[in-house]
């Protein structure tokens, strides 16, 4: 998105790519469907020790602007739940809209060409600011030199795909500071009896609102081997600290006490069990019973529960408590939490405020979006806004 920003100002541009073709997240995004935006983008879904960073690039690059190219290429798309927008097709057309427009900008591509070294080239001091200065790019294929290097090299996240801190080197290389890293929108692992209670639930899928960090979201839990995950877990996972409680309503949009007590009028002779199997996956209410409300019998009929009881087993259904152990890491995670730190950047052109000419976007700098297109939107906007100003 840089690199066609700026091709069209009239720009030389080359893309340097040191995997051997672009767009390898892009591909696999969406089960190959690339969640490619989010119509409700706000810079409320993203995490970022300076959470107003964000906004100048979102507002000069909204999920429409991007829809327009879409739209121009004939891509077909739909509208998943939550103002996700994925390709009808396949993201392949995708990475293909994007090289058309670097080809249509007269931007070059070099793939399989990794980055040895990267110099700053200085003008005398006799010399004004001027082409004089920029960097010298030493690659595998051959050097490069420009007055201005736009780092949009991204995260630690899923390393098979290439990814690594490569970016994060050269903002340290050039006197930027970088956050703390984490992985986010990452499955959550558990351990010792928490991990046996679910372990043989594997594959079981429910409806609940997760709770971490003071944000919650709803969506639906997949019980893993090793954990849980699931788009509600990998949104809460982001906002999760280790040795911090997660909280599961696990009946989101009603209220269980009232829902009790109408099953207690209705059908008093049935077993709370029977009744939770109605609510819940079988195998996961019969493990709520046997693990999470034991001690209150739950093979009694339900005309057996007096009031108190039944506040119990409702305060438990909203608030079930699980212990999380970890993350299962950057492997799987989807996106990189921490990053360059913003403070040291130009919310409107992503320059550098060390370093002219060095700019910075995309995943490195430390804004992450939630789950469901708003990361790709960061970057069409971030590299919209660099493209826009180098």
């Amino acid at each position: 998105m840089c690199a066609i920003t700026a091709g069209r100002r009239g720009k030389r541009v080359v893309v340097v790519e040191h995997a051997n073709r672009v767009g390898k997240k892009i591909l696999m995004s969406g089960g190959g469907r690339c969640n490619f935006t989010n119509t409700g983008t706000s810079p409320a879904n993203f995490l970022s020790a300076n959470p107003h960073f964000c906004k100048s690039a979102l507002a000069r690059y909204t999920p429409w602007h991007f829809l327009d190219m879409v739209d121009s290429h004939r891509v077909a798309w739909h509208e998943k739940e939550l103002g996700q927008l994925f390709c009808d097709e396949s993201s392949k057309l995708i990475v293909k809209m994007l090289l058309d427009e670097c080809s249509a900008a007269g931007v070059q591509v070099q793939t399989g060409c990794s980055v040895r070294k990267i110099e700053r080239l200085r003008a005398p001091d006799d010399v004004p600011e001027s082409a004089h200065d920029g960097f010298v790019v030493d690659t595998s294929l051959t050097q490069f030199r420009a007055p201005a290097l736009v780092v949009a090299s991204g995260g630690l996240s899923i390393p098979s795909m290439g990814a690594s801190g490569f970016g994060y080197e050269v903002a340290k290389q050039f006197g930027h500071a970088v956050l703390p890293l984490r992985a986010g929108l990452v499955p959550l692992t558990l351990s010792g009896k928490h991990q046996e209670r679910l372990a043989d639930l594997s594959g079981v899928s429910l409806r609940v609102t997760a709770t971490a960090g003071g944000q919650s979201f709803s969506n639906f839990l997949l019980v893993t081997h090793r954990g849980i995950s699931g788009p509600a877990i990998l949104q809460v996972s982001s906002y999760w600290q280790p040795c911090e409680d997660l909280q599961l309503d696990l009946l989101p949009d009603t209220d269980a006490l009232t829902t009790l007590q109408h099953m207690q009028r209705a059908r008093p002779a049935a077993e709370l069990k029977t009744l939770l199997a109605e609510l819940f996956p079988k195998r996961f209410a019969q493990r709520l019973c046997e693990t999470w409300l034991g001690h209150l019998q739950p093979a009694r009929p339900i005309r057996q529960f007096n009031p108190p009881e039944l506040q119990e087993v409702a305060a438990v259904l909203h608030r079930l408590p699980l212990v999380a152990s970890g993350t299962e890491g950057y492997r799987t995670a989807e996106v990189t939490l921490g990053g360059v730190d913003t403070h040291g950047v130009s919310s409107t052109t992503m320059e550098s405020r060390h370093v002219p000419g060095l700019y910075f976007i995309g995943e490195v700098l430390d804004v992450t979006g939630w789950l469901g297109g708003y990361n790709f939107q960061w970057a069409w906007a971030s590299g919209h806004a660099a493209g826009s100003a180098v």
